[in-house]
């Protein structure tokens, strides 16, 4: 644009925007006109920056003004190409702010302006300008890398233009990120991470190409994003935490794919598996499991890239430790995606999709393991049989083989199979010679099953009934041994100490005697004479009698009669 001898100045704001107003309906003629118009918007503009216009949204006013006026409907390229010029060989950071504020609010009405600005060599020109106006004007900083980030997703980056990134500055924009971690919702927080995200996009673009075409691209391209996670992950762990809370946040398809990008780069590259807090990978794994449920079926390519990125997570980070996090979700997950749990009327899910659900599906903690239920200790305990019956109620894919298969007592073939040998190698098996007898193998072992104690029965106040002993067995009844010339010497008559005898019954003499139970309580001792007489009167009675006269009724001798010697009679 050509030099203008007229200035413009405002004295106050409402001033300011009656001289835009005049610039921006000023009629033009020639070349010279319209140069002189765009000059003098630009001027007033930069001067009323610091004075008028301190919110992006009065800035944004002043261009949306220049993109309708008849200036620019006019003469579109020429206006563009101008501006575009004037970014590259201007130095002074008001103007630059108007022209970048332009030219963004442009570039997103029509992509072919960022197209021109790649071709024209902007990206290096805000690579400059991005690492020199950093300390001295923030809100052009901020504006410079909104504006390259809205560049480069649009537009594939030359070879030459992206070998311009050094180390230095994508370690610059960590820094960054770094400095301002005590405020998350910072919208300079996040422009300076969209670069990150769609630089490293840039990177695995020309990975991709030079894969194809080894003309097109050096045939090793270094991803400076992942080079500097690698080397100093460490100590940029607010980025990490910042690209999961967008992920989280974003409703933007291409958005999401950015971030997917990275976290793919990130799982599966070795050094840079665990950069992720594993509270983080939590979160992470929640936020995919509510997106991959709340995709519609149109958004296949989104829903693609979530299951790429699923299973390198689960495989290869922190997640794959016990205790597994969310596994019964994810297996449920699977089974939705594969179309199982849906309806008839749902259409079927497509050849990649399953083809990716196998593949996390895949994962070893995420296979179904049979493994044996734990012994009952209670008689209340739940048996095999009832355990089936749960897991069938509930539908559960876990497998229950080992519940179907065991005895209480005894463990399922499939579970020895599964056991390790730590048998040491001396006792492996050996090859048998030919000839010998087959291995007869040895019997199952039985786990008998421990029983429990009975339960204590408890008193209704909380004391325990104590249990008496049982009274001791009464003693023996004493027996009075008495010899009969009848029965002759050697002879004994058992006599019971107390009831009816056997003579009593009318038994013979020298019949057996029943022995009758001592009652409780042995009566008094009588006196020793009378027991005496008693006795002598009864041998008395018994041998004057017959043969066949019995004894005296009533008589019983409960004295202990000492044994006489053979043939002596009895005192």
């Amino acid at each position: 644009m050509a030099d203008s001898s007229e200035g413009w100045s405002a004295e106050s704001e409402q001033q300011f925007w009656d001289s835009l107003a005049e610039i921006l309906s000023s009629p033009y003629q020639t070349a010279e006109q319209l140069d002189n118009a765009l000059r003098s918007w630009l001027q007033l503009v930069a001067q009323a920056r610091n004075k008028y216009l301190e919110s992006e949204d009065n800035i944004a006013r002043c261009s949306q003004g220049l993109l309708g006026s008849p200036i620019f409907r006019d003469n579109a390229d020429y206006v563009r190409t101008q501006l575009i010029y004037t970014l590259l060989q201007e130095d002074k950071l008001a103007r630059l702010h108007v022209i970048a504020n332009f030219l963004l609010l442009d570039g997103r009405a029509e992509e072919g302006t960022f197209r021109r600005m790649i071709s024209e060599g902007c990206f290096v020109r805000l690579l400059e300008l991005i690492r020199s106006c950093g300390e001295q004007d923030v809100r052009l900083h901020r504006l410079l890398l909104q504006l390259m980030y809205e560049m480069v997703r649009i537009e594939h980056l030359r070879t030459e233009d992206l070998l311009q990134v050094d180390d230095d500055f994508v370690t610059y924009l960590f820094q960054i990120i770094e400095s301002l971690s005590d405020d998350a919702s910072d919208p300079y927080h996040y422009a300076v991470i969209w670069v990150l995200l769609v630089l490293n996009e840039q990177y695995m673009i020309a990975d991709a190409t030079a894969a194809v075409d080894a003309s097109s691209a050096p045939a090793l391209m270094t991803n400076r994003v992942i080079k500097v996670l690698i080397t100093a992950g460490s100590s940029y762990p607010t980025f990490g935490g910042n690209i999961i809370l967008l992920l989280n946040r974003e409703r933007e398809k291409s958005q999401q794919l950015l971030i997917l990008k990275l976290l793919y780069l990130l799982f599966t590259t070795p050094k840079t598996r665990e950069y992720f807090y594993t509270n983080d990978l939590k979160v992470l794994l929640d936020v995919i499991i509510r997106k991959l449920l709340d995709l519609s079926p149109e958004e296949t390519t989104l829903r693609h890239t979530y299951l790429r990125v699923l299973h390198p997570l689960l495989r290869y980070t922190q997640l794959n430790s016990h205790p597994y996090y969310k596994r019964d979700q994810i297996i449920s997950l699977l089974n939705i995606l594969r179309g199982s749990d849906n309806s008839a009327h749902f259409a079927p899910p497509e050849p990649t999709t399953l083809r990716l659900v196998e593949r996390v599906a895949s994962v070893p903690w995420l296979i179904d393991k049979v493994e044996p239920p734990p012994a009952p200790t209670s008689p209340t305990a739940a048996s095999p049989t009832d355990s089936l019956d749960q897991h069938s109620q509930a539908g559960s894919t876990v497998s229950v083989v080992a519940s179907a298969t065991e005895k209480l007592g005894v463990q399922a073939a499939t579970i020895h199979q599964t056991q390790p040998d730590f048998r040491p190698r001396s006792q492996e098996k050996e090859p048998r010679p030919e000839g010998s007898p087959p291995r007869v193998p040895p019997p199952r072992r039985v786990l008998r099953t421990q029983k429990s104690l009975p339960e204590v029965p408890r008193h209704r106040h909380g004391v325990p009934v104590v249990k008496t002993p049982p009274p001791p067995p009464p003693p023996p009844p004493h027996t009075l041994r008495l010899a009969s010339p009848q029965q002759g010497q050697g002879q004994e008559t058992q006599t019971s100490v107390n009831g009816t005898g056997a003579a009593d019954a009318g038994a013979p003499t020298g019949a057996p005697v029943p022995v009758k139970k001592q009652p409780p309580k042995i009566p008094p001792p009588r006196r020793k004479a009378r027991l005496v007489a008693a006795a002598a009167a009864a041998v008395a009675g018994t041998a004057t009698g017959g043969e066949g006269e019995p004894a005296e009724k009533g008589l019983h001798v409960a004295v202990e009669a000492v044994p006489a010697a053979p043939g002596a009679p009895v005192a």
